[in-house]
């Protein structure tokens, strides 16, 4: 790294329109004292960062069909332009019943899916299979973000009772305040059920917590056990990897070494 240490530190930029996305082309000045062994490494190291960024701001293609296509797959979380084009040309080798299946579904996705009116899960009825299982215990509430949560809770198969999803979690920096959210259907929905006990399932998080606190004064007033899940190192975590808050709860938040063999 020695005979490195005269290289830029920060090359000069301007932004060319000629690829259409913005892309800077880099021009490295000549720095007196530096090597030219030096130089062609610094430059050869940025040309190739260049080039990659060209080479997807010229891809072309054949066929506006097929640009279409991989633009509206590359909006999609997590996929750029490569897996977008990729994903695309693996349909088209696909049977057309098989491609055809995969927009029809997508499309009957979005015009019939609904939201249960009772705990706003999704559904594909008024009331979702969970609130109308007579199985479920009635008398316990979860409260959670959003239907991710739902169906990680579910994958324990450690809870039986109902849920209620809040869509989402107090946020000022974001805009979104208590009346975004489905809690008055909550205090509701505790007012006029038999509920026993709301379990308050929320993310460990700044938002999380205060969501939590809201609800709680919301419902302190009312007769029933509000609880919230534990929160502690993980199993399968090593103690010298725990951050200071998630030991420190761990420990105030201890139980009987007993209870552990019941679990």
């Amino acid at each position: 790294m020695q005979k490195y240490k005269n290289a830029p530190k920060r090359a000069k930029t301007h932004f060319s329109p000629s690829y259409g996305l913005g892309i800077a082309e880099i021009r490295l000045p000549r720095i007196r004292n530096i090597d030219d062994k030096s130089w062609f490494f610094c430059k050869f190291a940025v040309e190739k960062k260049i080039n990659k960024f060209k080479l997807v701001a010229q891809q072309l293609f054949s066929s506006g069909l097929l640009e279409n296509a991989v633009q509206e797959f590359s909006k999609l979380p997590g996929i750029g332009r490569k897996t977008a084009l990729r994903l695309v040309l693996h349909l088209l080798k696909q049977p057309e019943n098989e491609t055809e299946a995969l927009g029809n579904s997508l499309i009957s996705l979005r015009k019939n899916v609904v939201y249960c009116k009772v705990c706003h899960n999704i559904s594909d009825t008024e009331v979702c299979n969970i609130c109308s299982n007579a199985a479920r215990d009635a008398e316990t509430i979860c409260v959670v973000e959003n239907i991710r949560d739902v169906m990680s809770i579910e994958n324990t198969q450690q809870f039986r009772g109902l849920y209620h999803v809040l869509g989402g979690v107090i946020s000022p920096m974001d805009g979104i305040g208590p009346s975004d959210l489905e809690i008055e259907s909550l205090i509701q929905r505790v007012q006029s059920e038999k509920i026993k006990e709301v379990i308050l399932a929320l993310s460990t998080t700044m938002e999380g917590d205060t969501t939590n606190f809201y609800i709680f004064r919301k419902l302190a007033t009312l007769n029933l056990k509000i609880t919230t899940i534990a929160r502690g190192v993980a199993i399968g975590d090593e103690l010298e990897y725990a951050d200071e808050v998630t030991l420190g709860r761990s420990i105030l938040n201890r139980v009987d070494f007993n209870n552990t063999f019941r679990q």
